[in-house]
């Protein structure tokens, strides 16, 4: 059953007369008349405001891959209009146009909206339930009109999959091998070398596109103002750059988060996340990292992706005013403090050939994308961490044969015991300890065989799969710094000691401070953090207060 069917009353909600006149006093406009048939709001509609229906009612559609309109539901007096894109201002993913009666409505632009959710609880929750079911419904049937055209499991197709579904933005796929996306190529006219490709709800075919220029047209990005001063800017959405956009919005400071991915970061991808507080029977990264946007964007943080922080110009040693972010597609944004939270990447084995196979067979991350790609198949995967333990634990529910690849003596020192355990029972996983990955080979049409080597005795073996997933170890992501703070050996920020011969006025460093006063850093960038999605979260709360220590003290620097 959909989620319509058996979540309906939650999804949409009917106010009584004394709710309608608490929500009144936060609309942002007054009530409009509709004629029958009347457009309300558009798919893809820039800042399309959500409506709470007076008389008559709205019927919601959603348009197909063909641009033909489905009615999804119609919301009568007491419902409102919107998803979460509402709340942040962002394009309507459904349409709406008032019912055969016509209709009156009230109008709620985002500030408006996140106003009324935060201004009254009772209200607030219903709304905020409504909301991101809505989202997960569209999800669920497509409902945007974006239409995502291609060859699954090649590199672009992969990578724009994963991209989508990491940001939770509806989407339909069609597989050119099948009569349904043949019979589109045709229609259209679209050549082998505009493949994949992306098609708008307007009708505009996007060919080839990067995540960015996706992302733009898509209205996941949002345009940024390059003279506005924000209080902080966290590069990073992962748990910690999501925590402090939670907190730092929720105590009233501006807030911009920018990633050059998708929000959730590492832990985003992860399947089930069983060891945090709160969530006894596990949470997928998708869904932990959605909750937290879906607060972070209700306390009116700014959230940007894909945005890459390409470097920060701090400014001279001492120096005191906005820093400067430049932004890998140009521009930059500026901000009273910088909280670095870019996280760690995966780092890449020396195989010879490897990087001609990432995204076609080798991946560094194992979401819904891969292991539907993967399914019934035999694959290997390498690494001894909690990630690599958690992501075995989902693949082998989907594969034939699950290949463990791990170059210490076991699991024990790298493992939590929790995740040690089920892979034990696990029938269809044979770990190789003691051996890495040498060798891969492949063909055009990607990864088809992998060597491993035991080295305690030298020997090879060759093992035919399609799918290398590799957790081997992290290196930070902090290489746009460009030198403004301190780092340790290995790349990853030091806080919490001031460079030798500062003057910072007497006050030493914040924890969570760098070298430079300002900008401060949190999560698994910072030299000796705790490599736990719980972790990071508490060091995403805790740096705000220091946020707030320096911002009301900015000349003492």
């Amino acid at each position: 059953m959909s989620l319509i069917e058996t979540r309906q009353n939650q999804m949409f909600p009917i106010l009584d007369a004394d709710q309608i006149g608490v929500v009144r006093r936060f609309a942002s406009g007054p009530s409009r008349t509709f004629a029958p048939g009347a457009s309300v709001f558009d798919v893809a509609e820039p800042m399309a405001p959500a409506w709470l229906v007076l008389k008559g009612s709205i019927e919601i559609v959603r348009r197909d891959p063909s641009g033909a309109e489905e009615i999804l539901t119609e919301d009568r007096p007491g419902q409102f209009t919107g998803e979460v894109n509402q709340l942040a201002g962002r394009p309507a993913l459904a349409g709406g146009r008032a019912g055969i009666e016509g209709c009156e409505a009230l109008p709620f632009d985002a500030a408006h909206l996140r106003a009324l959710v935060i201004g009254s609880a009772d209200l607030g929750e219903v709304i905020m339930r409504a909301l991101i079911l809505r989202r997960v419904s569209l999800i669920e049937v497509g409902g945007s009109g974006t239409v995502l055209v291609g060859a699954p499991g090649s590199a672009d197709m992969t990578r724009l999959q994963d991209f989508l579904g990491r940001n939770g933005h509806p989407h339909v796929v069609l597989d050119v091998a099948d009569p349904d996306g043949a019979s589109f190529v045709d229609r259209f006219g679209i050549a082998p070398e505009d493949i994949p490709l992306v098609v708008l709800p307007d009708g505009t075919m996007l060919r080839g596109p990067t995540n960015a220029e996706a992302g733009a047209k898509l209205g996941i990005t949002p345009m940024l103002d390059p003279q506005k001063v924000y209080d902080v800017i966290v590069v990073g959405a992962g748990p910690a750059g999501l925590a402090t956009a939670v907190y730092g919005a929720s105590e009233g400071l501006s807030v911009l988060v920018v990633d050059r991915h998708a929000v959730g970061g590492q832990a985003g991808a992860s399947a089930r996340i069983e060891n945090y507080l709160g969530f006894p029977n596990g949470i997928s990264g998708f869904a932990l990292s959605g909750r937290a946007f879906n607060q972070a964007i209700k306390f009116g943080s700014e959230i940007a992706v894909p945005t890459e922080a390409a470097r920060l110009d701090c400014g001279p040693t001492g120096a005191f005013g906005p820093l400067r972010i430049h932004l890998g597609a140009g521009g930059s944004v500026l901000a009273q403090t910088v909280v670095i939270a870019s996280g760690a990447r995966y780092l890449k084995p020396r195989i010879p050939g490897l990087e001609t196979f990432e995204g076609a067979g080798v991946s560094y991350w194992a979401s819904p994308v891969e292991a539907k790609l993967c399914e019934g198949e035999e694959v290997a995967l390498v690494g001894g961490g909690n990630s690599a333990g958690q992501a075995v634990v989902y693949l082998a529910a989907k594969v034939r044969k699950l290949h463990l690849v791990v170059r210490g003596t076991g699991l024990e020192a790298s493992m939590s015991r929790y995740l040690i355990d089920r892979i034990a029972g696990l029938p269809n996983v044979e770990i190789h300890t003691g051996a890495e990955v040498v060798a891969v080979e492949g063909d055009g049409s990607g990864l088809r065989a992998a060597t491993f080597r035991d080295n305690a005795s030298s020997s090879e073996r060759r093992c035919p799969l399609r799918h290398l997933f590799l957790f081997i170890g992290a290196e930070p992501n902090a290489q746009w710094l460009d030198g403004c703070v301190d780092t340790d050996a290995k790349g990853f920020v030091l806080t919490g000691v001031a460079p030798s011969g500062s003057d910072r006025g007497g006050h030493g460093p914040s924890p969570f401070e760098t070298s430079r006063r300002g900008v401060f850093a949190i999560g698994d960038v910072r030299a000796g953090s705790t490599k736990r999605v719980a972790a990071a979260v508490g060091e995403g709360a805790a740096v705000v207060a220091q946020i707030h220590a320096f911002l009301a003290s900015p000349g003492d620097a």
